[in-house]
């Protein structure tokens, strides 16, 4: 009953997140709900931001209850509540039914891996270095299904519809894709591929051990882990009853080890509740008895915890000696709203929520143009998508507080960025034919691309004097849409660099111009 009763309260909480993830769109008005709610029910976030950034953010106060709860009964969010580790159970299970997943005694000391880890990210944090989000199960999860999975869906849904219309099933055909369209999913990610490997990678490791992620990867588990050493709720082991047949060890989903009673890591265990509906004999039951855990039944090394925490100081360096130190790249487009580039990366664990939500798709996970600290944050690429002119959406979803939410109307003053115009390639410049794409789309006013005369030089000799775009920089906000609907396909004839953007002292137009005075 208890495991019945398990599985529908995980799905129900998966679904959950299915729903925010895909509520993460323009909703058709200005602003959208608490679609990120489920990252603010996260401790580990709430604290690796604030050791990093120095500054709480207020939304992670509800992260207090869960806190609460693992503290007075154990990990039962990890077991009830988390999406990520509901996915690891469901996989673990189909690979347990296709016998690629042979229950078995685990002895190995894999589970303790997840400690060191977390120790190597607090400790990384307290010096400014915020990596939380390349592992912690939400923004793991999230940022996999927004970049690899829901991709991958809109292409095969995309093609089934195609289909149906190929086959003249129209009416069909039609109704699908107006719920399709509604999802308003993005199907271009340049980094999909390697992320959906690394999540489908991920997935497969529960061919090798039951929950393998849960069980040796997950940092936020070890962080409930050390907090429920004072849970109330312990397995208890009735000896009178007990054959020592061993089922509760080889079924236990991350090695909590019920049998025997002297050997049992109430820190590991999630309540799943396996261990007493695999027993015989039923000699399995849960006591509430106020006893913490002793430290050595996490079996942490201590020469590894040092060594994990040595790790969290010395990547720092690692992580900051690059060029962009010096000078930022000129692709480093950040949403608006973003703050300054330190605090920025401080703050940002990576979770793809504001990619999601983008309604142009425009915005990308970083490779190199952030260094390593900054990869998988988020950076605009005109080429794909352009910012839309009225439209915070981003700003409304982040999670941290790395990109501060501002109204639409704050937004459209907001400059993250300056076009230029490669005369070698604009079509008026070049050719001497007129075409006016860039300063039609522009979407300030007044506007920043201004048609002036030109006088063009043809190879015959004869010249051409077209109306050809020129920028005003003051005007400028660094959108992309000129650089996104410029006709030609290739390399656009219009570019937008990160120069002038607001959230920077740093980088803007530095070229210090000596007076006739200071020269003489």
């Amino acid at each position: 009953m208890l495991q019945i009763l398990r599985i529908v309260v995980q799905t129900a909480f998966f679904l959950l997140f299915l729903f925010l993830m895909f509520q993460t769109r323009f909703p058709g008005e200005d602003y959208i709900g608490n679609v990120e709610a489920f990252f603010h029910w996260d401790p580990l976030l709430a604290l690796t931001t604030f050791l990093a950034s120095k500054t709480l953010f207020l939304a992670f106060k509800i992260s207090a209850v869960i806190v609460l709860l693992t503290f007075v009964m154990g990990r039962v969010a990890c077991g009830w509540a988390c999406p990520m580790g509901s996915l690891q159970q469901f996989f673990s299970f189909l690979f347990k039914k296709t016998k690629l997943l042979r229950a078995k005694m685990a002895t190995d000391r894999l589970p303790t891996l997840k400690y060191y880890i977390l120790f190597f990210v607090i400790v990384s944090s307290l010096f400014t270095l915020n990596l939380v989000g390349w592992l912690d199960p939400f923004s793991f999860l999230t940022r996999s299904f927004s970049i690899g999975v829901v991709p991958v869906f809109s292409y095969v849904f995309s093609a089934f519809i195609g289909g149906l219309y190929t086959l003249n099933l129209f009416t069909l055909g039609d109704g699908l894709f107006q719920f399709f369209e509604t999802l308003d999913m993005n199907a271009v990610f340049v980094q999909g591929f390697f992320i959906l490997l690394l999540f489908t990678g991920v997935i497969f490791l529960n061919a090798f051990r039951e929950r393998f992620w849960c069980r040796t990867l997950c940092p936020l588990g070890a962080f409930l882990g050390i907090i429920a050493r004072w849970n109330i709720l312990k397995i208890k082991v009735n000896s009178n009853k007990c054959i020592e047949c061993n089922l509760c060890n080889i079924h236990c989903q991350t090695q909590a080890n019920p049998f025997p009673e002297k050997d049992i890591k109430s820190s590991e265990c999630i309540y799943c509740f396996t261990c007493g509906a695999v027993c015989p004999t039923s000699a399995i039951d849960f006591d509430f008895k106020a006893r913490p855990e002793t430290i050595g039944s996490v079996d942490l090394s201590r020469r590894k915890v040092l060594l994990s925490t040595f790790l969290g100081i010395v990547a720092i360096p690692f992580f900051r000696i690059n060029p962009l130190a010096q000078r930022t790249s000129e692709k480093l487009i950040r949403p608006p709203g973003a703050l300054p580039e330190a605090r920025f990366l401080r703050k940002c664990v990576k979770c793809g929520e504001c990619m999601k939500v983008c309604p142009t798709n425009a915005l990308q996970p970083t490779s190199k143009e952030a260094g390593p600290e900054g990869l998988w944050t988020p950076i605009l690429i005109p080429k794909i998508g352009y910012c839309e002119y009225y439209c915070s959406l981003c700003s409304q979803v982040c999670p941290t507080g790395a990109i501060q939410e501002l109204t639409v109307e704050a937004k459209t003053q907001v400059t993250i960025g300056t076009a230029w115009i490669n005369k070698n390639r604009c079509i008026p410049w070049v050719f001497g034919d007129p075409c006016i794409v860039c300063e039609e789309h522009c979407p300030v006013s007044p506007k920043a691309i201004k048609m002036v005369d030109a006088e063009v030089l043809l190879p015959d000799g004869t010249f051409k004097r077209p109306r050809a775009p020129f920028i005003e920089t003051e005007l400028c906000i660094g959108c992309g849409i000129c650089e996104n609907k410029c006709p030609v396909v290739d390399s656009p004839a219009i570019y937008v660099t990160s120069i002038g953007e607001d959230r920077s002292e740093k980088n803007q137009f530095l070229l210090d111009i000596l007076s006739e005075n200071e020269l003489f």
